[in-house]
């Protein structure tokens, strides 16, 4: 008996000391670790991207640029420029296509065309992609890849039914964009009507984005619309001439009535004016909206009058892609949820600069 007792009060003793090591173990573990991050939260600093767009007042793309030329603000106080290239640097990209009931075959496949003369003929190898489809939901086609075959094969393999969840698909596309490889990220938008789908809202959307530094750009795509005229209904009318009399002869003005008495009273006029002009064919789209979307971003909104305008407004969008300049700089804010704005100038106050306007410090 007494043995027993010896070993259940080392077995005892044992354990209580083991769990007191580890116990201090962890407790010096955890402070070592909350120093780390209290000294981490005290001298870091993060580094802000900027992607900014400069023309000229024709509108052209303007290249060349040095760092001295730009000056950067964050809340009204001037940044000190730590990061600047003006060189070209690769974009990781995704396309997103409406495929809505009201892409007709015609639209689809100039889509098509369109699509691929940008990611073949108008794109840098090195840029990355992924593509996406979205009528009444999104739906991921073709993940990151550098491979253009995948990807026009993905933008064959679309068909047109349901809605338009635009503002879905974006909400679903920026995660992915945020994780592409490199340092530019971006989207690029097609559709040829308005959002009838989603449960996103503007507003929500616009936050995700402010939170992201992914650039959106925006092709709306305006429908052909065919002016047609619409009758008024009218109430029928009688004829305006004698009621002829039983047993005579019906007379028009100014002669005989040719069908006979018995016909006359039953004859009806058609209605005579009475009608409206409408426009039949795609709802137009809402650049309002799409620039509430876009413009926090540093990319933009274009409004193009028909598919077959899609080829000009995608070698746009690449000659800019191609032209940008990369700006950073080191901001030592607290990570307070807040909106934090941005501005960019320049000192050359011809020209124009587009950049993205702020970010949330999340």
């Amino acid at each position: 008996m007494r043995a027993i007792r010896l070993r259940l009060a080392f077995l005892l003793s044992f354990t209580a000391a083991a769990v007191a090591a580890v116990g201090a173990q962890t407790s010096t573990g955890a402070a070592s670790q909350q120093g780390d991050e209290g000294f981490r939260f005290k001298s870091g600093v993060e580094l802000v991207n900027v992607t900014a767009t400069v023309s000229d007042q024709d509108g052209h793309f303007v290249s060349g640029l040095t760092k001295d030329d730009f000056t950067v603000y964050e809340d009204g106080q001037r940044q000190e420029i730590t990061n600047f290239s003006n060189e070209r640097v690769p974009v990781s990209l995704g396309i997103l296509l409406d495929t809505s009931g009201s892409m007709t075959p015609d639209k689809m496949s100039a889509a098509r065309s369109a699509i691929d003369r940008f990611i073949y003929d108008l794109l840098g190898k090195d840029d990355e992609l992924f593509f996406m489809q979205f009528a009444s939901v999104p739906d991921l086609l073709q993940g990151w890849t550098y491979d253009r075959r995948a990807i026009s094969r993905a933008v064959g393999e679309t068909t047109a039914a349901g809605g338009t969840a635009m503002y879905d698909a974006i909400a679903r596309a920026l995660p992915i964009a945020a994780d592409g490889r490199n340092q530019k990220k971006a989207l690029l938008v097609i559709s040829d009507g308005n959002d009838t789908n989603s449960r996103t809202t503007v507003g929500q959307l616009r936050n995700l984005i402010r939170e992201s530094e992914v650039m959106v750009y925006a092709l709306g795509v305006d429908g052909t619309a065919v002016s047609t005229y619409v009758p008024q209904p009218r109430r029928p009318t009688t004829p305006r001439f004698p009621i002829p009399i039983p047993g005579g002869r019906g007379r028009f003005p100014g002669g005989r009535f040719p069908l006979g008495p018995q016909l006359a009273p039953q004859i009806q006029f058609p209605p005579i004016g009475g009608g409206t002009w409408g426009r039949t064919g795609s709802e137009r789209v809402n650049e309002d909206a799409l620039r509430a979307v876009t413009d926090d971003t540093g990319g933009r909104t274009e409004i193009v009058r028909g598919f077959g305008d899609l080829n000009t407004a995608t070698e746009h969008i690449a000659d800019e892609l191609s032209k940008q300049y990369y700006i950073g700089y080191n901001s030592a804010g607290q990570k307070d949820g807040r909106w934090h704005a941005i501005k960019v100038e320049l000192k050359d106050r011809r020209l124009q600069v587009r950049a993205r306007r702020g970010y949330v410090a999340s």
